[in-house]
């Protein structure tokens, strides 16, 4: 399988990178700046060498190439980010992980979109990919550190029934995450709008929480 990271160069972005680059999963990290993303691609092979994590930089349209793509661009990017690879995004499953917060204060709050979540709005910018949202509320710090084990639930949520199903694959090939259907896209605002309070707790508490649903 190949993988391909929109806007993935940040934290959250390269964690997921290394996460699936090492199970086996090839990831091409997508940038405006391609020679940016060859950096951080280099940077994260020689990182864990030992593990041999087959991970490349290229441009946005060459991570838009790849089998599933996944948007881990800031959330006021999404749409130019995915509105000029429509054609190429047409058809395939787009992952959309991004949180519209905002600092106000001390705080992060979620802001309400036109079309509810950040999810919808790239559903929008991108009709004929097949969207699901997922991935919101893993710290990237413990992403980024393949020693570190992971224990999580990551909510799933899509209308198309292959966006779903391969999303949620996509997770579970993750050693330490279990995947959850949480519903149609209509889902994503809450799902989204939480991840505020996951990062509130953090700074609070001075930790890295994760999510994980008992009685399930």
């Amino acid at each position: 399988m190949h993988v391909g990271i929109l806007g993935g160069t940040g934290p959250a972005g390269r964690g997921l990178a290394a996460r699936l680059a090492a199970t086996g999963i090839e990831v091409t990290l997508g940038s405006r700046d391609q020679a940016r993303a060859e950096g951080i691609a280099a940077e994260l092979v020689e990182s864990w060498s030992g593990r041999s994590l087959a991970v490349r930089g290229s441009d946005n349209a060459g991570a838009a190439a790849a089998d599933i793509v996944i948007m881990a661009t800031p959330w006021d990017g999404a749409v130019r980010t995915v509105q000029p690879l429509g054609d190429q995004l047409d058809g395939k499953v787009l992952i959309s992980m991004a949180s519209a917060l905002v600092k106000v204060g001390q705080q992060l709050q979620a802001v309400t979109l036109g079309r509810g979540s950040v999810a919808s709005t790239v559903q929008a910018a991108a009709p004929g990919a097949r969207v699901a949202a997922a991935f919101h509320h893993l710290p990237a710090d413990d992403l980024c550190d393949l020693d570190h084990a992971l224990a999580a639930d990551v909510l799933v949520c899509a209308d198309d029934a292959r966006a779903k199903e391969s999303t949620m694959a996509l997770v579970e090939a993750i050693e330490g995450l279990r995947p959850l259907d949480a519903g149609r896209l209509s889902q994503a605002q809450a799902i989204e709008a939480f991840t505020a309070v996951c990062i509130s707790l953090n700074i609070r508490y001075k930790a890295r929480t994760f999510v994980r649903m008992g009685g399930i």
